[in-house]
């Protein structure tokens, strides 16, 4: 006799045992022990212990969550998702910038609690609806070396206290195989404020990539001061190196490089490679050169406002190694625009002009033309 028979079996009798006498019960309990097979005090104990089927729910100690609530967690979802699934601490922050814009019905009390919730709350809601990301890409990084002693190694990108400090980076857009032509994104990130750029390159030749430099360089809200890359040869050349030296002397830009083999020497772009190009595009190979237009009116609008104005970011401030881990510190999260409008440096009309840009916004329209443009641009793939 199987588990689901004794079991079974166990349930059929079991009322019959307790309502019967003591000399029936005796001749119940030697059946259900020759049946059963079962030593006679076990017997005992499981005709006189109930039998549930399913074991019960322990009921969740302290008191009832104030925000496990649809009308709490539908617009938290929502906005989570509009972020790019962007991380509770960033999301905290994020929440005030994008309250205002949301266009369910939510009463006062919702947006309250919505703007009081914390990190670890916003974990615990958010739980069901998380996706893991596992995917990785292929690397296109090749050694530009003909230039390499002309230009310096800078490894100290951690105390900018000014904007104009850029780090750039390039992204291939290859699909499963690095042969043939494709799409490259050039992805620029201020040090100081995090602002960040980008635009899409056919290829890795001088030409294509210096001219998305200086179109970068003329929409950044700051004068460029430096220009830190890594060793690939699309910008260890010698045309970048015309473009920032052959300059008047207030206008020049330090040229540096960081260490062959250490991406933490850009760890500022490198991280932004995964947060604002692959979350963005994936990893599906871009071959069809119609792409370009199409990626960089993406990225020059709608894209880089949404993530310059509305997504907050983090920055280390101290890390400290005790034993064999790391201590790491971070500042409160903010956006890329409201660490410029805290800093002495950017100039008033800039400041004005960044608050003007700013008050014509919705970033949940934004992320609608976001997601109507990569329908197109998919098209082509």
């Amino acid at each position: 006799m199987g588990y689901n028979e004794r079991k079974a079996y166990l349930e059929e009798i079991r009322t019959r045992y307790r309502r019967a006498c003591n000399q029936s019960k005796k001749k119940i309990l030697d059946e259900f022990c020759t049946v059963c097979k079962y030593h006679r005090k076990h017997a005992i104990r499981l005709l006189k212990k109930p039998f549930r089927i399913n074991k019960p729910t322990q009921k969740k100690r302290g008191s009832k969550s104030q925000y496990n609530y649809p009308i709490i967690t539908k617009p938290l979802i929502k906005i989570w998702l509009a972020t790019n699934q962007m991380c509770s601490k960033k999301l905290k922050v994020a929440l005030p910038l994008w309250l205002p814009f949301y266009d369910g019905e939510l009463p006062n009390e919702a947006k309250t609690k919505l703007l009081a919730i914390s990190p670890a709350t916003i974990d615990r809601l958010l739980k069901p609806s998380k996706i893991k990301y596992k995917r990785k890409g292929l690397g296109g990084t090749k050694p530009g070396r003909l230039l390499k002693n002309q230009i310096p190694i800078r490894t100290d990108n951690w105390d900018i206290t000014t904007p104009g400090f850029c780090e750039a980076d390039t992204v291939a857009h290859c699909g499963n195989s690095l042969s043939g032509d494709f799409v490259w994104s050039l992805t620029f990130t201020d040090i100081f404020s995090t602002w960040i750029e980008n635009r899409a390159t056919w290829g890795k030749g001088s030409g294509e990539v210096i001219e998305q430099i200086k179109n970068i360089e003329a929409k950044l809200p700051f004068k460029l001061l430096g220009f830190d890359c890594d060793n690939g040869s699309e910008f260890l050349n010698y045309h970048l190196i015309r473009y920032f030296s052959d300059r008047p002397k207030e206008k020049m830009v330090q040229f540096t490089r960081s260490r062959p083999y250490h991406k933490d020497d850009n760890a500022h772009v490198e991280q932004k490679n995964w947060t604002h190009v692959r979350q963005l595009l994936g990893y599906d190979r871009f071959g069809n050169k119609a792409i370009i237009p199409l990626l960089n009116d993406l990225y020059s609008k709608e894209y880089g406002l949404l993530q310059n104005y509305f997504c907050p970011s983090m920055k280390l401030i101290s890390k400290e190694r005790v034993n064999s881990k790391y201590r790491k510190k971070y500042d409160l999260p903010q956006t890329p625009y409201q660490r410029l409008m805290l800093c002495n440096d950017i100039t008033i009309n800039t400041k004005q002009s960044l608050t003007d840009t700013y008050n014509s916004l919705n970033p949940f329209v934004l992320r609608k033309n976001i997601e109507s443009k990569l329908k197109t641009i998919f098209k082509y793939v």
